[in-house]
């Protein structure tokens, strides 16, 4: 039987601010964009009375059964809003626990395959609700292009014409994000009323920061080690944690010094996951 094959590339917070709290979550403005690292979905349908999640790869073997996909066939099912049954097969190309938001964006391609098929019909507003249920950040995977994440989940699209070349370092461990975000004390004040392509620029992110960093850096010595290392690497424009973390990513303008920088890095941090990759 025929399947389709779909894409869900790594997500990555450019810049990240916390300006406040709700009741159960944390309000948070960012700066994000998207790699061409991805994860490999493969959707089948099939005669079944259940829907069946197979998950391959190296970073395959920590999900467990209750996941992000599982969790969308659940609110799905419980509006009944497909008519036939099918199989989702993930190769896991982007670590968990890295903050590059593997999981969240897994559900969320998925379900945008749905919606553009029509498969599934829904006004925004129920889109939005479903998405948020899953996860706070897989509407950010609805989008799949750079963006900006302002004050009460507003979006804004960007489209900038610069594209990164980006070393991502993942030491061997994760990072808890309930556990980050219950050790920040203090908010920011919000920075990102309006939006511009100069949100994307080197100067303006070289001045911006993420305020789960210094966290997680205090937390984990090693985090702290690795970052002072891709700071003091030649050529690159600036570093910076993703998300929670713990991976944190060191930009550069140029392929060629990305891929030096890679070796350095590999040499240095043997048991560590490190991958070059773009910004798309």
């Amino acid at each position: 039987m025929s399947y389709f094959k779909i894409k869900s590339y790594a997500k990555i917070n450019l810049a990240l601010n916390v300006i406040g709290k709700s009741k159960n979550l944390h309000k948070i403005e960012s700066i994000v964009g998207f790699l061409d690292l991805h994860d490999e979905i493969k959707i089948k349908k099939i005669k079944n009375q259940n829907h069946k999640i197979i998950f391959k790869g190296k970073f395959s073997d920590k999900i467990n059964s209750n996941n992000t996909i599982s969790q969308l066939f659940n609110n799905i099912e419980k509006k009944k809003l497909l008519k036939n049954k099918y199989q989702i097969t993930v190769k896991k190309n982007i670590p968990s626990k890295a903050g590059l938001g593997g999981g969240s964006m897994n559900a969320a391609c998925l379900f945008k395959f749905f919606i553009k098929k029509r498969l599934i019909r829904l006004k925004k507003k129920e889109i939005i609700k479903i998405s948020n249920s899953v996860g706070s950040d897989v509407i950010l995977g609805l989008y799949s292009t750079s963006l900006v994440l302002k004050k009460n989940n507003h979006i804004s699209i960007l489209r900038p014409k610069n594209k990164f070349n980006v070393l991502i370092v993942k030491p061997n461990f994760g990072c808890s994000t309930q556990k980050i975000y219950s050790k920040l004390k203090k908010f920011s004040k919000q920075e990102f009323k309006s939006t511009s392509k100069n949100m994307f620029s080197i100067n303006f992110l070289k001045n911006s920061k993420n305020d789960l960093e210094a966290i997680a850096l205090e937390k984990y010595p090693k985090l702290r080690k690795l970052k002072n290392f891709l700071v003091n690497l030649s050529d690159t424009e600036f570093v910076r944690m993703t998300g929670s973390g713990s991976a944190i990513i060191a930009y550069f303008n140029s392929v060629k010094k990305c891929k030096e920088a890679e070796k350095k890095v590999k040499n240095q941090f043997r048991n560590y996951w490190c991958k070059t990759s773009k910004t798309i």
